[in-house]
């Protein structure tokens, strides 16, 4: 109907089937103020009460409809759409429309403060539509329906012509040119003497149908043709459409008065796919890749030495005859010697400035570029010889030295792949700092291991192989069980590249002859076969949005290219100019900012702007460079990292990344600050320390700073625990209190970082909000600024139903939704939803018995809640149908935590019976379950309460019980390390991770607060009573029962006191952390770590 410019009737089709919404249609509608459309054609989506989402869609449309009115002074109008329009709002915000009704007695409505921006209507309209556009990408309702389904052009005609074809192949007299001329009943052909049919002149459906000459040749597509497997129809065509864009999250709360806030989208546009080419067969064999999701980077790691980087908002057009732009990495910035030759680097997805390479001897490095540390340094060992193949064994025994092919981190940094020249691959789970454990092994390929990356296949997480025993392999990433092997290439496979679209997972592979197929998860052959440019060895990588798609190969005879190839015909686009006639090796390239691309040959960097074919500008990174240095950039772009000769690597920079590395470098300096007898970089001796490993093994540490040379030669000098006894010694405040209560059960910060919100025994919320100011430019919390006690204008309050209990008496909890928007919230009564905004309750449910105990969002859809209850049980409720889906039973006494794991598609559960249970969250089955290890010679009270908490890597997980902390492994479940509390020593009332989980923040009953290193859980500092607790306390039974971590500042945290009080925590600004990560403790083995007590009175010798 579009081709035919049926346009009218396309959009009433859109409207009435609910199929596709399309956005440019209106946003054109919103322009033109045709406001009875654009209400008409919403209607065909979504209605005003369907969601919150929904809500803000229409209320923004009819408060711009009705100060439209206002400015035009047209009363009666303004009247007839606040009675008709926005009345049905008063019901959710009764203050809101008494406010829009007291507009009607301004002479000019920009009197209002919140409306005294408001310019013209055109601009007016401009600044909504943006809001608009958010909550429409936002809204579930809209999903799936905003992205057109991929149709080649004149798919239609393609399908009819197909059709006829297939008719005329089983006719029994086929003749040469048949004459078709209806589609009201099967073609036949007739004999020369049959009537025939009659003329189609006349007939408005056949005016523009093909004639029979331009029918595609019959033996080219005909019904019998033999060709691969069927393909689902997202890889039908060579990325023929616009990829669609997860949009960041959204605020659906509440409506408001003012003008929505403009802030720009980051969404790229995909460039317009080529429309002059027509298909006149669109299923034929040459099955096509897709465009990557916009953000994938931080879903699936690409082929070899490729890693997409974003850069919003930058735009293709531009001079192509410029100079080298500023923002490509330029000035060399650390030059680091690695000790073997690099064969493969990548930067850590999230800490930007660390750096693992792997090496030609098999050596894996980890550094810290800003400080110039290597953190780790691993040299090749197999870590279980009885488990590997024969023909390995064999190999290792022939020849010992194994070559690094690859290193990889997974897309959230908590684990690493290594790829070997021998067989294997091995994955690291990174913990932080120099915290990296062997987590799985697998005898992969029979022969070289030449590409690993991770992807996420019906959301699990796996890593694919390939290597030079022609195949591609799957494995799971969490038990190293293979899911799929792919066949078909016919030389060793080179590289691969996994890729998804929407819901469609895919990989792309290249192999030694040139050959490039696509494989989808389901062990049914390839999908694609195309030669690559150069025949030899190529890779794959797409553009950060996903858009576009490039590929870097070198020939046998050092004839290299890189090429962007054409997203509909999967033919070459564009070829780039500029690389040295012969190659000295395989050239390998990367992609940075949607901008550029680079490649490293003829002993330089070589950069290409993406428009344009003529290189860009060459850096030599001062000399020194190998002939086709191997080249990484990090995922900002701001940092480059380049192989040279003599087993260097050289960090070029931009200023961002020069600003990046000094921020890192100035915060290490401060943590070594305690050193003595520091020895200049340049001029520090390689050192090797011995550090026990989780299981025993010990790690090499070469060319680590001195710093932890000394310690490891006498820690009684370097390394002492940073004690925090004064109020001068820390930044500690009270939050302002309106009300008195009697202890703080509940403590959490907002997503957003810029309040706090507290649940106190007597069942009524607390919140604080920090204002956006010249002393606080961010508005986020922080302990140098006291914040507002935040109540709405009308003064209610958020207060639990307590049903017949005592509160005080009850187990309170509640759980805070993604966008701030909502609490759920139980003490003791019916679960109550709170707006966040408002204070008003939205909903009640549940009433006991049982009680609810814990509350649990599920991570994936909000409208999913785990309630742990009184009764033992865990209930799986979906709040938007008001129905309990499932109903757990595992636990003995009441539940007292919940925690999902968003990678292992799991809930965690303990309970007051001190046991964990796993349960697998697609149907709700117990996986496993184990009783606590209570430390022994511990009592403990009967129903004390144990905590979960999910680590940053979503496999590990916090245990928190009043006699020790424990850190498990999922899927195991299996205790990893445990710090039980000296049977003396006041037990803990309360512990969380860091933000970044690299901490652990940790209260105890005699009011004191610890801080222990995740990575062994051992104590780094410990602040005292008396320096957050006034004199006339501290002898008192006043101490912290909760404690909530700040969910940016890594260093921030917060109390919730028995008295009522809470108390806001941060290092001092010349500090920068809580004290100094103490030295592993070497010849150490045992799962319990040593580490000094915490009771205010207990002695700091280590325990064990």
């Amino acid at each position: 109907l579009d081709e035919e410019k049926f346009k009218e009737t396309v959009h009433k089709l859109e409207q009435e089937s609910g199929f596709f919404f399309n956005m440019k249609y209106f946003e054109d509608e919103v322009h033109n103020g045709n406001w009875d459309e654009v209400e008409k054609y919403l209607s065909g989506f979504t209605k005003v009460d369907d969601n919150r989402y929904s809500m803000k869609i229409f209320f923004e449309i009819r408060k711009q409809k009705y100060l439209e009115a206002l400015d035009k002074h047209d009363r009666p109008k303004a009247v007839e759409i606040l009675v008709k329009d926005l009345k049905v709002f008063s019901t959710f915000n009764e203050e809101l429309f008494k406010e829009i009704t007291q507009l009607l007695t301004l002479e000019n409505f920009r009197e209002n403060e919140q409306l005294s921006k408001y310019g013209d209507t055109k601009s007016a309209r401009a600044i909504m539509l943006v809001e608009l556009k958010k909550l429409i990408e936002a809204n579930p309702l809209f999903r799936d329906k905003l992205q057109f389904p991929t149709l080649r052009n004149s798919r239609l005609r393609t399908l009819i012509n197909q059709s006829l074809n297939w008719q005329h192949q089983l006719c029994k007299n086929p003749r040469p040119n048949p004459d078709i001329k209806t589609l009201f009943v099967d073609h036949s052909c007739r004999l020369p003497n049959d009537a025939r049919a009659p003329s189609p002149v006349n007939n408005p459906l056949l005016g523009s149908l093909p004639k029979a000459g331009g029918f595609p040749p019959l033996g080219a597509h005909g019904p019998f043709q033999p060709t691969p497997s069927p393909v689902p129809t997202p890889l039908a065509g060579w990325m023929s459409s616009p990829s669609s864009v997860p949009h960041p999250a959204v605020s659906g709360g509440a409506i408001a008065l003012g003008s929505p806030s403009i802030q720009a989208l980051k969404h790229p546009r995909t460039p317009p796919t080529n429309s002059g080419v027509d298909y006149p067969s669109g299923d034929s064999d040459h099955v096509s890749k897709r465009t990557r999701p916009m953000g994938m980077s931080d879903e699936v790691s690409l082929g070899v030495n490729m890693l997409p980087m974003t850069f919003p908002g930058q735009a293709h057009g531009h001079n192509q005859t410029f100079k080298a732009p500023d923002d490509l990495p330029k000035t060399v910035a650390r030059t680091l010697s690695q000790g073997s030759s690099p064969m493969s680097m990548d930067f850590h997805p999230i800490k930007q400035t660390l750096l693992l390479v792997g090496t030609n001897v098999g050596d894996i490095g980890l550094w810290e570029v800003g400080s110039r540390e290597r953190l780790v340094q691993k040299t090749f060992k197999v870590w279980d010889l009885s488990k590997c193949s024969m023909p390995l064994q064999a190999a290792l025994v022939k020849e010992p030295v194994v070559s690094v092919n690859r290193v990889i981190w997974s897309p959230d940094g908590a684990l690493f792949g290594v790829a070997y020249s021998r067989h294997i691959v091995q994955l690291y789970s990174y913990h932080g700092g120099e915290d990296m454990r062997q987590h799985l092994e697998i005898d992969a390929h029979v022969g070289g291991v030449n590409d690993i990356a991770f992807s996420t296949p019906n959301k699990q997480l796996c890593v694919t192989t390939c290597g030079d025993d022609k195949t591609i392999k799957v494995w799971d990433a969490a038990t190293g069980v293979k899911r799929h092997t792919f066949e078909g290439h016919e030389a060793p496979v080179y590289s691969i590249c996994p890729h998804y679209k929407e819901n469609i997972q895919f990989i792309f592979s290249t192999a030694l002859d040139g050959k490039i197929k696509a494989w989808l998860y389901d062990n049914m052959g390839s999908r694609v076969d195309y030669e690559a440019p150069g025949r030899w060895c190529t890779t794959m990588a797409y553009s950060a949005d996903g858009t576009r798609l490039f590929s870097c190969g070198t020939s046998k005879d050092g004839e290299s290219f890189i090429v962007e190839w054409n997203e509909s015909e999967g033919a070459v686009k564009r070829t780039y100019q500029g690389f040295h006639k012969r190659s000295l090796g395989v050239v390998q390239f990367d992609t940075t900012k949607n901008r550029y691309l680079a490649a490293g040959d003829d002993f330089s960097i070589k950069f290409w702007d993406m428009d344009t074919t003529q290189l860009l500008t060459a850096i030599d990174a001062d000399g020194g460079l190998q002939a086709s240095p191997r080249i990484r950039f990090n995922k900002e772009g701001s940092l480059l990292a380049v192989s040279a000769n003599d087993n260097i690597i050289k960090v070029v920079a931009n200023s961002d990344g020069l600003r990046l590395l000094h921020t890192v470098e100035n915060l290490s300096s401060e943590s070594s600050k305690p050193a003595i007898n520091s020895i200049p970089v340049a001029e520090r001796p390689a050192s090797v320390v011995s550090i026990p490993g989780m299981n025993g093994d010990s790690r090499n540490m070469v060319d680590v700073k001195p710093v932890i040379t000394e310690e490891a030669n006498d820690k009684s000098k370097v390394w002492k625990l940073t004690e925090v006894g004064e109020p001068s010694q820390c930044r500690s405040l009270r939050l302002p209190e309106n009300m008195r209560v009697t202890k703080i059960s509940r403590l959490i910060f907002t997503n957003s970082g810029n309040a706090i919100l507290a649940l106190a025994s007597n069942a009524i919320h607390l919140l604080w909000k920090w204002q956006r100011n010249d002393r606080n430019a961010t508005g986020k919390a922080t302990a140098s600024l006291p914040p507002q006690q935040w109540q709405p204008a009308s003064g209610i309050l958020m207060t639990n139903d307590v049903a017949e209990t005592n509160p005080e008496e009850a187990v309170p909890c509640f759980a805070l939704s993604k966008n701030d928007s909502y609490v759920m919230s139980a003490s003791g009564g019916k679960i109550s939803l709170f707006n966040m905004m408002t204070f008003k309750t939205m909903a009640t449910f549940m009433p006991p018995p049982p009680a609810a105990t814990f509350l649990a969002f599920h991570p994936q859809d909000n409208n999913i809640i785990a309630i742990g209850m009184d009764d033992s049980t865990i209930q799986i409720y979906n709040v938007r149908v008001d129905e309990v889906k499932s109903k757990l039973k595992g636990h003995s006494k009441r539940i007292t935590g919940l925690a999902f794991s968003n990678v292992l598609n799991v809930l965690v559960s303990s309970g007051a019976d001190a046991q964990l249970c796993v349960w697998n969250t697609d149907g709700w089955e117990k996986q496993k379950s184990k009783v606590l290890q209570i430390p022994q010679g511990r009592s403990t009270a009967a129903l004390s309460d144990t905590r979960v908490q999910f680590h940053q890597d979503q496999v590990h997980f916090l245990v928190v019980h009043e006699t020790q902390l424990a850190i498990y492994e999922t899927t195991k479940l299996e205790c990893m390390k445990q710090w039980p509390v000296r049977e003396s020593s006041a037990p803990i009332t309360h512990a969380t991770f860091s933000c970044d989980s690299q901490l652990i923040y940790t209260s105890f009953m005699d009011a004191t607060i610890c801080v222990f290193s995740s990575a062994n859980l051992r104590l780094r500092c410990r602040v005292n009573p008396s320096a957050y607790l006034p004199a006339s306390l501290s002898n008192s039974n006043v101490h912290p029962l909760v404690i909530a971590a700040h969910p940016q500042e890594s260093n921030m945290f917060a109390v919730g006191l028995s008295d009522g009080g809470v108390h806001i925590f941060e290092p001092l600004e010349s500090e920068g952390k809580w004290g100094v990560a103490p030295p592993p403790e070497n010849g150490s083995a045992s799962a319990v770590m040593a580490t000094p007590s915490v009771g205010a009175s207990a002695s700091d010798q280590p325990q064990r």
